[in-house]
C-alpha cells in the first residue's frame, strides 16, 4: 500500500527468478549467496547427451537457491568430481548412455579406481550423493552407492614449537610493521586536516598526498602523453619515490600483511580460514567501568559446515591492554579503517574486516575473490600459501595453524563439536598423544595409590603363623619393617591399617572383629559430617568391604554372631583414639 493510502499494483505476472538451467540448454548457472556466480557447461563432459542432460538436471537443482549448495565453492568441487567421473566412463568399452544404464559392475569398477586419498574418497562420495537424487538410477546401484568407503588415515599433523613460533614471529613482525607505518600516518594526515602543519612544507605536500589518498585511494597522479599514469612530481619528492611504499602503503595494507594479520587471527582465537576471510567488521561497545572503560568487540563468526541452524556463533572479545583477546582486533580495525572507508563508498553492501590495496588488481583466479576496485576483500585463493612461500615454508599454514591452536593451545573446540575436536583433531595427533603420557601416568598413580588405600593388603589364612603378633585387628608377621614407618624402627602406624599392610595376616579368628568393625565404621557415618567422615574412615571402611566381598556374604555373617564382648571392648578403644601412641 501507498503511502496515501492506495493499494499497490501487482504485478500481472507472479515474480520468478533467473534459470538455474535454461530448458533445452545444458549451462548451469550457479549464483552463491555471496552474490558471486559461475557457469558449467554440461556440453562439454565426454558422455552421452542422455547423461549430460540427467546430470544437468540433478546438479542445477543443488544449485538453486535452497537447494544445499549456497557457495561456488560446493558447486566447483563437484563439477571437478563429474569431469572425472565423466572421464572413466568415457574410457569404458560400452559406457552407459544415460543414468538408468549404469550397473553395479561399473560402479564397482568407479570405486576401486579412486586412490587411497582424502580426494579419492571425496569424490567417490560426492558423486553418489549427486547421482542418488536421478530417480532413473536403477535400485541395485543405488544400494551400492549406499556403501561408504573407510576413512583414509589423516597425515596433516600440527606444527612443532619451532614452526610454530617462527611462523608467528613472521606474522607479528609483518603485520606490527605495517599497523605502525598506518597508524604514523593516519596521524600526520589529521594534523595537516586540523591545520597543524605549516602550508608549503614538505611534511604539508605529504599531508595533502594522504588526504588525497583517503578520498580516492590514490595519491595525485597525472596521464604521461605515453598513457601511463604517474605520481605527479612534487609528491614523488615530498613522499619519498613513487612506489607502493612511498605512496598507497602509507594508509593500505599489502595482500602479504593482510595474510599476515589473517594468520594471527587463527592464531589467537583457533578460527577457520574462511571464517576469517569472511568475517564481518566486529562492533565495539565501551563497559561499565570506572576508568572510561575498555573496548569489547563482539565478532560474529560462520562456519556452513556446522550444518542448518548452526553456522553462526558470536564471541566478546575485550581489549584490556597488551596481549589481551581484543587488542588485535583493535589493530586490525585501525589498520583497515582507511580501506573500509572507501570500499563502504563503493560498495555498501560488503561487509570485510580483511580489506587490502592491490596496485594492479588481477585478473580474478577464482570466482569467490571480491575486489572492489583496487582493494581486495578477504583472503583470496592462494594468498596463505604465496605468504608462506615468501617466508620460507611450503604449503598454505592455515589448517595446520588451526590445528596446532585448537589442540595443542587453546585445548577445546574451535568451530567444532566436542565429538569432531577428539575425534578428528585431538585423537590422530602425535603431540597430543605425548602430552597424554604423563597425565595418563599420573592418573595411573592415583588410581594405584587409592587402590592401595581402598583394597584389602593383608593376607588371608586359616592359620596365624608361629612368630605372629596380635593387633586389635590382626596379626602381624614383621612389626620391625613396617611399609609405614622406617625399616628396623617398629611399627607405630594405626591398628586401622593393618588391613592396608602386606605384613598384617587375617585368620578365621580376626573375621568377628573386623566384622564388627565394618558395622560400627558404618554407623558412624550416620552421625559424622560426610566430608569428616570420607576424611577419616573411608579408606578403612572401603578395605573393610573389599574383605567382605572376598569372604562371602555367609562366612560374614556368621562372623557377626560370633562377636565377642572383648571383640566389643577392643573395637570401642580403637575408635575413640585409645590405641594411638
Amino acid at each position: 500500500m501507498s503511502r496515501r493510502g492506495r493499494p499497490a499494483v501487482l504485478p500481472d505476472q507472479p515474480h520468478r527468478g533467473p534459470d538455474v538451467l535454461e530448458p533445452g540448454s545444458l549451462l548451469v548457472r550457479h549464483r552463491s549467496v555471496q552474490g558471486t556466480t559461475r557457469s558449467y557447461d554440461f556440453a562439454s563432459l565426454p558422455i552421452a547427451a542422455a547423461m549430460r542432460q540427467s546430470w544437468a538436471t540433478v546438479f542445477a537443482a543443488r544449485c538453486t537457491p535452497g537447494g544445499g549448495w549456497n557457495t561456488l565453492r560446493a558447486s566447483m568441487a563437484n563439477w571437478r568430481a563429474l569431469t572425472v567421473f565423466a572421464r572413466f566412463l568415457a574410457e569404458q568399452e560400452h559406457p552407459p548412455e544415460d543414468v538408468g544404464g549404469l550397473t553395479v559392475t561399473l560402479w564397482n569398477s568407479w570405486r576401486l579406481s579412486r586412490p587411497v586419498t582424502v580426494a579419492g574418497r571425496t569424490h567417490y562420495h560426492r558423486i553418489a550423493a549427486l547421482l542418488r537424487r536421478d530417480p532413473g538410477l536403477p535400485e541395485p546401484v543405488r544400494e551400492a552407492m549406499a556403501k561408504r568407503l573407510p576413512r583414509v588415515k589423516k597425515q596433516e599433523t600440527a606444527y612443532g614449537p619451532d614452526d610454530f613460533q617462527q611462523i608467528r614471529v613472521a606474522a607479528q613482525r609483518m603485520f606490527r610493521a605495517a599497523y605502525l607505518r598506518i597508524s604514523e600516518n593516519r596521524e600526520q594526515l589529521l594534523k595537516w586536516r586540523s591545520g597543524a602543519v605549516e602550508p608549503g612544507t614538505r611534511q604539508w605536500l605529504i599531508g595533502e598526498a594522504l588526504d588525497t589518498l583517503a578520498r580516492t585511494g590514490h595519491v595525485p597522479r597525472y596521464q604521461g602523453t605515453d598513457g601511463r599514469i604517474r605520481v605527479t612530481s612534487r609528491y614523488v619528492f615530498a613522499l619519498g619515490g613513487g612506489r607502493a611504499e612511498f605512496t598507497w602503503r602509507r594508509l593500505f595494507l599489502s595482500r602479504d600483511e593482510a595474510t599476515a594479520l589473517a594468520v594471527l587471527l587463527v592464531i589467537d582465537h583457533g578460527l577457520n580460514a574462511t571464517t576469517v576471510s569472511e568475517m564481518p567488521v566486529p562492533r565495539a561497545t565501551p563497559d561499565s567501568g570506572e576508568d572510561g572503560g575498555f573496548p569489547i568487540y563482539r565478532i560474529e563468526l560462520e562456519k556452513r559446515r556446522r550444518g542448518s541452524g548452526r553456522h553462526f556463533e558470536t564471541r566478546n572479545l575485550t581489549d584490556f591492554g597488551a596481549d589481551s583477546p581484543g587488542r588485535l582486533i583493535t589493530q586490525a580495525l585501525e589498520a583497515t579503517a582507511a580501506a573500509r572507508a572507501l570500499v563502504a563508498e563503493r560498495a555498501p553492501d560488503l561487509d570485510r574486516l580483511l580489506v587490502w590495496h592491490e596496485t594492479m588488481p588481477k585478473v580474478r583466479a577464482h570466482p569467490e575473490e571480491v575486489w572492489v576496485g583496487m582493494f581486495g576483500a578477504g583472503l583470496h585463493n592462494n594468498a596463505a600459501q604465496c605468504w608462506a612461500q615468501k617466508q620460507g615454508m611450503r604449503g598454505s599454514p592455515m589448517r595446520r595453524l588451526r590445528l596446532t591452536v585448537n589442540v595443542l593451545h587453546r585445548r577445546e573446540p574451535g568451530q567444532n563439536s566436542e565429538d569432531t575436536h577428539d575425534r578428528v583433531y585431538v585423537l590422530p595427533e602425535p603431540q597430543a598423544h605425548q602430552a597424554a603420557i604423563p597425565v595418563i601416568a599420573d592418573g595411573i598413580t592415583d588410581a594405584l595409590e587409592h587402590a592401595r588405600r581402598t583394597v584389602l593388603r593383608a593376607q588371608l589364612a586359616d592359620t596365624p603363623g608361629s612368630g605372629d603378633l596380635e593387633t586389635a585387628t590382626a596379626s602381624c608377621t614383621d612389626y620391625k619393617n613396617s611399609p609405614f614407618t622406617p625399616t628396623g624402627s617398629g611399627c607405630g602406624a594405626s591398628f586401622l591399617l593393618c588391613t592396608a599392610c602386606p605384613n598384617a595376616r587375617v585368620t578365621p579368628a580376626h573375621h568377628p572383629r573386623l566384622a564388627y568393625l565394618h558395622r560400627a565404621v558404618a554407623s558412624l557415618r550416620e552421625v559424622m559430617d560426610l566430608g569428616l567422615w570420607d576424611a577419616d574412615w573411608a579408606d578403612a571402611h572401603a578395605r573393610l568391604d573389599d574383605l567382605r566381598h572376598r569372604l562371602g556374604t555367609e562366612v560374614w555373617q556368621d562372623a557377626l554372631t560370633q562377636v565377642t564382648a572383648v571383640d566389643r571392648e577392643h573395637i570401642e578403644h580403637l575408635l575413640k583414639g585409645h590405641f594411638d601412641l
